[in-house]
């Protein structure tokens, strides 16, 4: 497996992988109209590029030269100290596979060369990746229900995982 940052001009590779991995993984959690809205709203090259200049950093994992997953995280946020696990996804052929796994080891790996003192991310509570989660270590601190626009919710658990220092 091999991981890598990727740069402005590989962003392409997120949304396409994105467009590829909801269907797959919310497909039965939430509507179609919702998706559609999600997608464009998250992984529009636009939305991806801002976030690219403004203290987010893209992952992306490869098995044998092909991408099968990413992740976007972004230090001190929401306070300092803290890192947030924007977006983690794994292509669903490639579950059990430990991808996953190292993309998270990836997240915990930048937290401690940041001298982050903790991780957070947010999950559907629909999403079987919670369990995911609770393995590596997260625990389940709010649930919330988060505005999106267009009479669209997140409905979700927020999560955080204190880093071992």
């Amino acid at each position: 497996m091999e991981i890598r940052i990727l740069k402005q001009h590989e962003l392409e590779i997120i949304k396409d992988l994105a467009y590829r991995i909801w269907p797959l993984t919310y497909g039965n959690i939430i509507s179609q109209e919702q998706m559609a809205y999600m997608l464009e709203w998250m992984y529009s090259l636009e939305n991806l590029e801002s976030n690219f200049f403004n203290n987010h950093t893209y992952f992306c994992i490869a098995l044998n030269g092909t991408d099968v997953g990413f992740l976007d995280i972004e230090t001190n946020h929401p306070e300092e100290g803290n890192m947030k696990i924007h977006k983690i996804y794994v292509l669903p052929e490639f579950h059990g596979k430990s991808v996953g796994f190292e993309l998270m080891n990836k997240a915990k790996d930048f937290a401690n060369e940041n001298e982050m003192k903790s991780m957070s991310l947010q999950v559907n509570r629909n999403n079987s990746a919670v369990d995911f989660y609770k393995r590596f270590g997260f625990e389940i601190i709010d649930e919330q229900d988060f505005e999106i626009g267009n009479g669209f919710y997140m409905n979700d658990f927020v999560m955080s995982y204190k880093i071992k220092v």
